[in-house]
């Protein structure tokens, strides 16, 4: 019978001087990585977004550290401090409530500055709710959008929606649970019967994964207004075929600065049309042109 390995203690190496960007578990603890405990445990000031969560993450693995809130509230006042530590040759952590740092949250001006200065700043990677949703969904991942959180209002989300609704890529959102059925109804008039998946909870006791077309997601009652954290990814849109009218438009504009055999080049890689076919029609609108027609 296998006995279980016991994890290797935390590394006694020193830790460089420098900005440490932290990931921390987004629901099961052991989701931890050994070398962010080792940062964690090492670190001159810790910056976390909320001290009452990450001092339940550190009492966890019985670490003790001298700790700053740094989330929008607070941000302006921590970062000073955190600049005189690195200043003195500190090492200075900075972690969110669950997951990777900078993903919708303040981070990066901390990083931004420090890097402004001079100091080294270093990845601890690890857990991510964007990669987590986007690791189990089963959708195209060669293209992503993360667009983190839409408008809480209808009006508001359904321009925001429509900004991305013409891309090709998969689109990953961050929704609060309350507004959930609400944010899929404007998903599906928006984008129409996309496949999409909703994670909830992810690596929680309660993780649930659930797909299907956007329609049929905001008519599930399960959907609605459910308890947890909340990721919604939504399949890539249609690329929509360029008409003879938008080639002709396109070609004009070139035309005006380069070219006909150029004119087609940048517009056959703008509309995805054949080269062959634009220069032709390149030369017929050029002889118009000179003829005074157009």
């Amino acid at each position: 019978m296998a006995h279980p390995v016991a994890p290797p203690p935390l590394s006694d190496a020193p830790l460089a001087p420098g900005l440490y960007i932290v990931a921390t578990p987004i629901g099961n603890l052991r989701d931890i990585t050994l070398r962010a405990l080792d940062v964690l445990a090492a670190a001159d000031l810790i910056l976390a977004e909320d001290t009452r969560v990450t001092g339940k993450l550190l009492a966890a693995f019985k670490i003790s550290g001298r700790m700053e809130r740094h989330d929008e509230h607070a941000a302006e006042r921590a970062r000073p401090k955190a600049l005189a530590v690195l200043e003195q040759g500190g090492r200075v952590a900075l972690v969110s409530d669950a997951g990777t740092p900078l993903i919708s949250d303040p981070g990066y001006r901390m990083v931004r500055e420090a890097a402004a200065a001079g100091f080294p700043v270093h990845p601890i990677p690890g857990a991510s709710a964007l990669l987590a949703g986007l690791s189990v969904a089963g959708l195209p991942s060669d293209r992503i959008l993360f667009a983190g959180f839409p408008p809480p209002k209808s009006a508001a989300r359904r321009t925001f929606l429509q900004e991305v609704a013409g891309l090709r890529a998969t689109l990953v959102f961050f929704e609060g649970a309350s507004r959930l059925g609400e944010c899929l109804t404007d998903m599906a008039e928006v984008f129409g019967p996309r496949e999409a998946v909703v994670c909830r909870e992810l690596t929680k006791l309660y993780e649930t994964v659930v797909r299907g077309p956007l329609d049929v997601l905001a008519a599930d009652p399960a959907l609605q207004a459910p308890k947890g954290e909340i990721v919604i990814l939504v399949g890539a849109g249609r690329e929509v075929e360029a008409t003879a009218a938008d080639a002709d438009m396109a070609l004009r504009e070139a035309l005006a600065r380069l070219k006909p055999a150029d004119a087609a080049g940048e517009v056959a890689r703008a509309l995805g049309l054949p080269r062959r076919d634009l220069y032709r029609r390149a030369l017929e609108l050029k002889a118009d042109q000179a003829h005074g027609e157009v």
